[in-house]
């Protein structure tokens, strides 16, 4: 999954639209709007990285049972007056209660960085209103998804009322957003909140009642995504997905969790042993990438696979694609349940049946490793050729 916050591409100021701003007046709106939801992703993913693990820590000291007394524990005592289960379970508590708090922050940080990636700063404060306010109606993320939209474009038109010179200056800091959280505020509440609600609670209620070779074929789904464009939208579609139904309660979500992590890791795991085993079909760049790529896949780190997928597109992706669909099948299959959204292995301890989890793991990195290599060797990429026609000295090559 992509990580960068960084990933701000839409470009705008208090005073500009992001279709309005040099960058963006060439693009088209199906381009503008993947940029946009792009930015909103990529600035929640921290939260829910940070709040997940420590959610996942608070279960290793304390249980998952911890969830329904967290707040009473750490509130309740210290660390001079523990609770009964001793110091894990305090601390298990306070982890737990951080972590819940940090991914709290899911749905408002994304509507909030939506409406940021449409109006700049002044759309900060309605895009946070709006997420918020579809967390309280429960039209979670498509709510956040919706309501940060609006929001950005409440806080554009607002920004475009003609002022007097003296209260231009109030523009960004209290007329923009004290008007656009209350047109989104109201909107989400009057109008939209409800059908969204609706929505969503039919979207949960039909994946927890997936099983047998539905359950299996959307995990194949959710591989096939994650692997189709390592970090970019349709990654990180699926991903969003998984994290925003999140519900230790709810063994559906868990599943769902498992089986998008399983098949992120697939990609770089795959180009690490492909190169490994077949090093020639490789340049010397690459067989360097490869050994990177261990680690990265191992962290659920997708992206660890784009400078394969970059140099040689048709044969990378499609492989990488049927070795996740193979992983995510078969956990989705076998039930496993994550209740961390990022880590990797080194999450396993969130996991219900582990040993499925690396096995469904092991079958699509070979899947995929075989996949690249056949592709490859049918057709040797020229620039492996010119590569080891003329060879570079060791020291250049450092």
């Amino acid at each position: 999954a992509a990580t960068d916050p960084s990933a701000r591409t839409v470009e705008g100021t208090s005073g500009a639209a992001a279709g309005e701003s040099e960058s963006g007046s060439d693009l088209g709106w199906g381009t503008r709007l993947r940029q946009i939801l792009l930015t909103g992703v990529s600035y929640m993913i921290p939260f829910v990285a940070a709040g997940g693990l420590l959610i996942a820590l608070g279960f290793l000291l304390a249980g998952p049972d911890i969830t329904d007394s967290a707040a009473d524990i750490v509130l309740d005592n210290t660390l001079t007056n523990l609770p009964e289960g001793g110091l894990g379970t305090y601390l298990g508590a306070v982890l737990y209660q951080i972590g819940s708090l940090a991914f709290s922050f899911l749905v408002p940080a994304l509507a909030g960085y939506i409406a940021f990636a449409i109006a700049d700063r002044p759309g900060l404060a309605p895009g946070f209103t709006a997420g918020a306010v579809a967390v309280f109606v429960g039209a979670g993320f498509i709510g956040g998804l919706v309501g940060g939209i609006i929001a950005g474009f409440a806080a554009l038109w607002v920004g475009r009322i003609p002022l007097p010179t003296w209260a231009r200056g109030l523009m960004p800091v209290v007329i923009i957003p004290l008007l656009a959280s209350l047109i989104v505020g109201g909107l989400m509440f009057l109008l939209l909140g409800r059908p969204l609600a609706a929505i969503t609670t039919g979207l949960t209620d039909w994946l927890n009642g997936l099983s047998g070779g539905s359950a299996v074929l959307l995990g194949a789904i959710l591989g096939l995504m994650m692997c189709f464009d390592l970090g970019g939208p349709v990654n990180k579609a699926a991903y969003a997905f998984a994290v925003a139904g999140l519900d230790v309660a709810n063994t559906g979500s868990l599943e769902i969790m498992a089986a998008v992590m399983a098949a992120g890791m697939v990609p770089p795991l795959a180009m690490a042993l492909s190169s490994l085993v077949r090093p020639r079909l490789y340049s010397t760049a690459e067989r360097e990438n490869g050994k990177a790529a261990w680690l990265l896949g191992a962290s659920f780190i997708s992206e660890g696979a784009i400078p394969f997928a970059a140099a040689d597109p048709f044969r990378v992706i499609p492989s990488m694609m049927l070795g996740g669909a193979v992983t995510g099948g078969i956990v989705m299959a076998t039930g496993v349940t994550l209740t961390a959204p990022h880590g990797g292995l080194f999450v396993l301890f969130a996991m219900d049946r582990v040993v499925w989890f690396l096995i469904a793991l092991a079958a699509g990195t070979v899947v995929a490793a075989l996949a690249v290599s056949i592709a490859k060797s049918i057709t040797r990429p020229a620039r492996v050729a010119a590569d080891e026609a003329n060879p570079q000295p060791v020291a250049a090559r450092s």
